[in-house]
């Protein structure tokens, strides 16, 4: 008896690791309405830039961020916006679009999850180790060389 209890033990175990283990916890959804899995986000660093489309600076910054995304296309950086208004859905989708934001923009802010300090100013960049701990805040318009310079100093990325 006890042997037949320990394999449905076992087997229900082993249904519930199964079951959570597609299930990690998502980031939110990001401007084309798509998922963005926790998975995706951990063991990265991160460069989460915090925008809004009535923003001179912000604009005049994005496609510097663009060229940042592709320039660490492949490497373990990811580069995030999120929109300072809190925009959901289509209208996140249409601010993106019109900026010409190709990087992922979250529709959820992060802050929260990465302990973020309040933005109090725009733009305002964070740059997030792979650990999840806050490296540095950039307040104003950056460049991709200035943000690619930021992250070799703090973890070596070429």
């Amino acid at each position: 008896m006890g042997t037949r209890l320990q394999k449905i033990v076992g087997a229900l175990l082993v249904m519930c690791l199964f079951s959570l283990g597609g299930c990690a916890e998502d980031i939110g959804l990001d401007q084309h309405g798509q998922k963005v899995p926790a998975e995706r986000l951990e063991g990265q660093w991160l460069v989460i830039n915090y925008w809004a489309e009535w923003c001179g600076p912000c604009r005049s910054e994005i496609p510097e961020l663009n060229a940042l995304a592709k320039q660490l296309d492949g490497q373990s950086v990811q580069v995030l916006g999120v929109n300072y208004d809190g925009e959901q859905g289509e209208v996140l989708a249409k601010s993106s679009e019109q900026l010409g934001i190709a990087f992922t923009v979250l529709a959820d802010d992060p802050a929260a999850r990465f302990q973020l300090p309040a933005a109090t100013a725009l733009p305002v960049t964070y740059i997030v180790d792979e650990q999840g701990q806050v490296r540095e805040t950039l307040v104003g318009e950056q460049t991709a060389v200035g943000l690619m310079a930021r992250l070799t100093h703090w973890q070596g990325v070429n």
